[in-house]
This record gives structure tokens, C-alpha cells and sequence, in this order.
């Protein structure tokens, strides 16, 4: 029987965070999440999805991937990589498009851990946004984790995998998604204690409002004794305290309707 995944959409965008924020980007959102953060804004992720065989899933990659050059071959064998780098689109040492995993939570389907392996075998720069409550050291050493590090707001902060630290690269980033006063000085407070900005690139995101129709009743209740903390005031901070980090907005939420899925 072929291994499969459950799957809520795989589409062609631009990476609107992280350090590769603007590039084309293959996400692959997989359904489940074991968390509830109090500001998610995929909450259809959680239940939403269909089953598919992972061939049916690279098949679909490789679809969205060819007008980049980046698809293998016809007959070539898994691990004998990407033939055709001369008419590969190249940024930096990445070929394009990336590929992301993203979900819900995609280490929850351990099916997606030899695709990613696979993609990486075939010259594709591999991420996966993890939420840092599952262990990330079963992933394969070429693919980038983008680990968060929940914030008190978010109300899974006692859920972290705290052994993932000692896991990550240099390759890898920890993203903070800051929503309130509490959050900033929380994150402060992990990057101090555990000198992350030894590690890796460190991420700071503000928390855009929920609209209505997102606010699933299965998030946790955002904190009432938190004082919230707009972009303005969290930038100035950050500038203010010299922090070592990069402050991001989700920019797709910029150039499309914050809700609009597919992008």
C-alpha cells in the first residue's frame, strides 16, 4: 500500500516570511495540528484535508515546479538529482521554487519526513514551519526548520519542546510571533537565557487580528490580563533594546486579503 499524506492544499505563492520572505514558494499544507494558539489563522488546516499518495503529492510539486527547471528528469532515478542546472531559476544557493511544509502541523504525518528527504536528494531547498512542540531532529539535516517558540499570548507556551534547541543549525530560524507586551519580554527573555542568537536567525512576527470568521471556538482564549502591542510599538522596542533579531510581516496578508487561502 503506498504511503500517503493528508493534505489541505499545495499551491505556488511567494514565501511571505522568514528570511526567504519573497521568493517563489511550493507550500504544501498538511492538515492536523496538535496546538491551539489563540491568534491561528489556518484553523481550517485542522480538519480539512484529503488523503493522497505521496508520489500523487511530488507528482504535484514536480507540476508546479517545472517552469523553474526544478523537476526531475523523465526515468531518472530518485537520487541522482536534478539534471538540468543550467536552466534552473538560482537565487543565492537556492534553486527555485522552494518547497515548504507548513500546515496545522506537518511533523505530526511522519510520511512527509522521507518526502522531504527525497526533495532535498533532488536539489529543491526544503523548509517546514513547525509549531517547536515535536521533536525536530528526525528531519533531514538539509531541510531548514522554521521553529516557533510560542509566546505566553499564544497559550501553548507550555507545550515547547525544549530539547529542540539543542537541535537546531545554523541553517535553521526560531520564529517568536509577538502579540503583547508579555509576549516581547517573554522572548527577550528565551533569547537572553539561551543565547539563540548564537544559533541561528531569530524572527520576530506581530500577531495580525483575527477577522470574525477565523476566531475558532477551539482556540484558546487570548489572555486578559496581556497588554497588546502594536507593530509600531513592537519595532520601536526591538530598535530601543538592541536585539539581535529580524522583524517580519506576514506579507502576503499585505498584498491579498488576510483570509484568502491558495497564497
Amino acid at each position: 500500500m503506498s504511503a500517503t499524506l493528508v493534505v489541505n492544499e499545495i499551491y505556488l505563492s511567494l514565501q511571505g516570511e522568514s528570511t526567504f520572505a519573497g521568493l517563489p514558494c511550493v507550500f504544501v499544507r498538511l492538515t492536523a495540528c496538535n496546538l491551539r494558539c489563540s491568534y491561528c489563522d489556518t484553523a481550517y488546516a485542522f480538519t480539512q484535508g484529503s488523503k493522497m499518495a505521496v508520489e500523487e503529492v511530488r507528482a504535484k510539486i514536480d507540476e508546479l515546479a517545472r517552469p523553474y527547471g526544478m523537476t526531475k528528469a523523465e526515468g531518472q532515478s530518485p537520487n541522482e538529482g536534478v539534471e538540468s542546472h543550467h536552466s534552473s531559476f538560482v537565487i543565492g544557493h537556492s534553486r527555485l521554487p522552494l518547497v515548504e511544509f507548513t500546515g496545522g502541523e506537518p511533523l505530526l504525518q511522519p510520511n512527509a519526513l522521507p518526502l522531504m528527504k527525497q526533495l532535498c536528494d533532488d536539489g529543491f531547498t526544503v523548509l517546514v514551519e513547525t509549531s517547536g512542540a515535536i521533536d525536530i531532529s528526525k528531519c533531514d539535516s538539509r531541510v531548514r526548520r522554521i521553529m516557533d517558540l510560542k509566546c505566553p499570548s499564544s497559550g501553548e507556551s507550555g507545550r515547547m519542546h525544549w530539547a529542540n534547541i539543542r537541535q537546531l543549525r545554523a541553517t535553521d530560524e526560531i520564529k517568536f510571533v509577538i502579540g503583547t507586551e508579555q509576549d516581547y519580554a517573554w522572548a527577550k527573555e528565551q533569547i537572553a537565557t539561551h543565547q539563540l542568537e548564537r544559533i541561528c536567525p531569530l524572527l520576530f512576527s506581530w500577531v495580525a487580528p483575527l477577522l470574525p470568521h477565523q476566531q475558532e471556538k477551539s482556540l484558546k482564549p487570548f489572555p486578559t490580563d496581556h497588554t497588546p502591542i502594536s507593530r509600531k510599538d513592537l519595532v520601536e522596542r526591538i530598535v530601543a533594546d538592541k536585539l539581535p533579531v529580524r522583524f517580519q510581516l506576514q506579507m502576503h496578508k499585505f498584498i491579498w486579503p488576510p483570509d484568502q487561502k491558495g497564497v
